[in-house]
Order: C-alpha cells, then sequence, then structure tokens
C-alpha cells in the first residue's frame, strides 16, 4: 500500500496555552487518511497537547503518527517524536498478562492451580482456593487494602505484596467480578517472582522474553539509561474541553459519580490502594514498573506488542502466543457489572475484551485501556493492532473520547 506522509502540520489551537500549535507528523498507508484526520482533530477540539497512534495491519505499519510536546502544562517543552514513551497507566495490564500466558504456554504455571501453590503466604484470611485464573480476570476478591500504601511502600518491591498476604478478600473469590486498579501489580508481579524461583522480576522477564526479542520500546520498569535521556513525556492532567453541541457526552452516569465520590466506596477504596496519590513523573516509581499501571513505552511499540500476540510478523518478529493461548486469553471469564468500575465490563484472562465499557475495533478484540487515554489492542479476525499514547490525562478510566475518535476513523477505513 502506498504511503500518504503527514509531513510537519501544524494544528492551530492545540497545545496548553492559547493560540499554542502542535505539529502533527508520521504516515499513512492510502485508505487510512482519515485515522490522520481524526487524529489531528484531536489536538484541534478534544484537548490533545501531546500523543502518539500506530496500527498494524497483518503485522505491517498503516498508521504511524505523533505530534503536539512532550509536557502537556509547557506548550514551548520539546516536541513529541516518533520515539517518545510515556507512562501508559492500566495499558500496562495488557503487556503483564502475556508475562503469566508465556509462562503457562511454556508449562511453568498453571493457571487452574491456586495461588497457593506457588505463593504459600498467599493463603491467609480465605484465600487458599484463589486461582492464578482468578487474579487474571478480577475476581480475587481483592481490588482493596484495608491500609493503603504509601508511594514509597508500593514500590518496593515488598509491602504490596505482604499487605496481600494479610487482607481479607471483600468478596467470595470466584463468585464476582470487580477490576483490581492497583493490587493487580503486586499480585502479578509476586506470582511471577515465586514462579521463576526469584530469578526474574515481572519486569526483567518482559523484557528479556519479549521486548528485546521484538525489538520494542516498552519497559515494565524504566530503564536508567531511558530517564536521563530526556526521551520520556511528562503526565499532567489537562481538563477536557466540553464536547461539542450535539457530539458525544461521557459526563458518567449519577451512579458512577457517586462511587467515586464516596470514599467509603469499593471504587474509591480500589483507586486509593496507594495513598497519597504516586507521582506519576518521579523517576523512582517509573522505574519500580507496577506491571499494573506503571508500563512505559511508545505507540509504536504497544502495536507491535499486540501484533505479535496474533501472528508472526513479515520482519521475522517471533509470534507470541500459540493459537490455544490466544484462544485462553480472549474468552470471557467475566462479565456484567463491575463492583469496582460500576458500569457492565467484560474480561478474558488479564486483558478487557471489546463491550461498552471498552470499545475496541470489533466483538472479537482484546487489550487494555488506560485511564486518562492510554489504549492497546489486538483483533485477530482483522489481523489489527492498535496503540494510542497521551501525555495530556483527562479524567476518564475507560472509553476517553480522543481514542475513540481514533478508532470510530479506523473502523469506517477499514470497512471501505
Amino acid at each position: 500500500m502506498a504511503e500518504v506522509g503527514v509531513g510537519s502540520q501544524a494544528v492551530p489551537g492545540a497545545g496548553a496555552g492559547a493560540g499554542a500549535e502542535a505539529a502533527v507528523h508520521g504516515t499513512v498507508a492510502e485508505g487510512y487518511e482519515p485515522v490522520r484526520d481524526a487524529f489531528v482533530r484531536n489536538f484541534r477540539e478534544r484537548g490533545e497537547t501531546g500523543a502518539a497512534v500506530t496500527v498494524h495491519r497483518h503485522g505491517r505499519k498503516v498508521v504511524d503518527l505523533w505530534g503536539g510536546v512532550r509536557d502537556p502544562e509547557d506548550p514551548e517543552s520539546a516536541p513529541w517524536e516518533a520515539d517518545t514513551p510515556v507512562v501508559l497507566h492500566s495499558a500496562t495490564k495488557g503487556p503483564a498478562a502475556a508475562v503469566l500466558h508465556l509462562l503457562h504456554q511454556r508449562g511453568q504455571l498453571d493457571l487452574d492451580a491456586p495461588v497457593g501453590t506457588y505463593w504459600p503466604e498467599f493463603t491467609a484470611h480465605g484465600k487458599d482456593r484463589v486461582l492464578v485464573r482468578q487474579l487474571l480476570a478480577h475476581r480475587a476478591g481483592l481490588p482493596v487494602l484495608d491500609t493503603p500504601l504509601t508511594p514509597a511502600r508500593a514500590v518496593d518491591g515488598v509491602s504490596g505484596p505482604r499487605a496481600l498476604q494479610a487482607q481479607r478478600p471483600v468478596w467470595r473469590p470466584g463468585t464476582d467480578h470487580g477490576y483490581h486498579p492497583h493490587t493487580y501489580s503486586w499480585l502479578l508481579a509476586e506470582l511471577v517472582r515465586r514462579v521463576t524461583g526469584g530469578s526474574r522480576t515481572i519486569g526483567r522477564w518482559f523484557d528479556d522474553e519479549i521486548a528485546r526479542p521484538l525489538g520494542l520500546d516498552l519497559w515494565l520498569g524504566l530503564p536508567e539509561r531511558i530517564e536521563t535521556s530526556g526521551r520520556v513525556a511528562r503526565i499532567a492532567y489537562v481538563p477536557a474541553p466540553p464536547p461539542p453541541r450535539g457530539g458525544l457526552r461521557t459526563r458518567p452516569r449519577e451512579s458512577v459519580a457517586g462511587a467515586y465520590a464516596d470514599p467509603d466506596s469499593l471504587t474509591s477504596r480500589a483507586f486509593g490502594a496507594i495513598a497519597p496519590g504516586p507521582d506519576e513523573n518521579d523517576p523512582a516509581y517509573r522505574a519500580a514498573g507496577l506491571p499494573g499501571s506503571a508500563g512505559i513505552g511508545t505507540a509504536r511499540a504497544l502495536s507491535r506488542f499486540y501484533a505479535a500476540l496474533i501472528a508472526p510478523l513479515p520482519d521475522g518478529g517471533p509470534r507470541l502466543f500459540t493459537p490455544a493461548t490466544l484462544t485462553q486469553a480472549r474468552s470471557e471469564e467475566s462479565s456484567g457489572p463491575d463492583r469496582v468500575l460500576v458500569v457492565a465490563t467484560r474480561f478474558g484472562l488479564g486483558f478487557m475484551l471489546h463491550g461498552p465499557a471498552a470499545p475496541m475495533l470489533a466483538p472479537g478484540s482484546f487489550g487494555h485501556p488506560g485511564r486518562g487515554g492510554s489504549l492497546g489492542f489486538a483483533d485477530p479476525e482483522s489481523g489489527t493492532a492498535f496503540a494510542y499514547v497521551t501525555g495530556t490525562m483527562h479524567k476518564s478510566v475507560t472509553n476517553d473520547p480522543r481514542p475513540q475518535a481514533v478508532l470510530r476513523a479506523l473502523r469506517a477505513a477499514a470497512s471501505g
């Protein structure tokens, strides 16, 4: 397919300050120009200040765009480049889940075994029958900590697992589901450490077995050489502009808003498992690589990761999942009202599935959004992989308008 260059396209009105401009760069394959146009409109209309989007089709890049600046609060900061990585928030959960699937694929981890098989101390307080698959499907009943961890204790590699050993489930494991925004990190990290005999952290395993073989700028634990390079974008909350009259409105329903506002709700307690909230621009936080919330990567890398889950790559990159593992990862394990997110959600094993809470490309798509706007997924039926990353945090957990606008254009291009 022929490529259409974007060049250095100025976008009036984009950026953090009035009158600022953002330059959009990259290429799109012929027929994908609507995706480029939607990405540009994110800067003009949806409050974007710095972001990138990449789409692979059958392992080949058909969309590769980036624009804006690396600091959402400084329109004069360095420009966003093709190789600019950024914190992925919960979009990290997909790459982290892949580690457990590959350990299972290699015969080192049984997803139907009790967690205590590998982590004996975990079984205290009624957790002896919690299965590994229930951790991945958000069915373990452990989305909260009775005593939240400070940011320093959250990343020390010890306090999180110990707190979960002492934690009682808030529902009987396996009987219901509710999103585990922070505890997912410590559950998966400690399980991988135990399975590997303490020889490798989940971040080291991911780097050795996935990132380096595929040539990915994607880390569960940012190396110091990248931290000090100046490449990494900053994260900041920026108020989203109001939707245009007659446009898509994303204000949560009253029940959802009430759950976030109530300090005693499972929602508030789950998202408050680290208190006060961590500084996501802190080098110590980024180096810790919490596998539920603090992976760092580029759009190119996240999309290529998902492309490699579903097929061998044309340049010789390995296919990560066998057909059986692919089926296992995206088979529905949890569906219906989510006890933490309140809205109805669908989960496979470690991956969210296409649905109203996390719209992706098509019914067979699987991946994970991140709080504030990031999104990565694969759609095996069409051979499509997608990633949107941003430093401009809007107050969304799922279904952010910016990646969704690009996705609507991608659906139209794919069906045209």
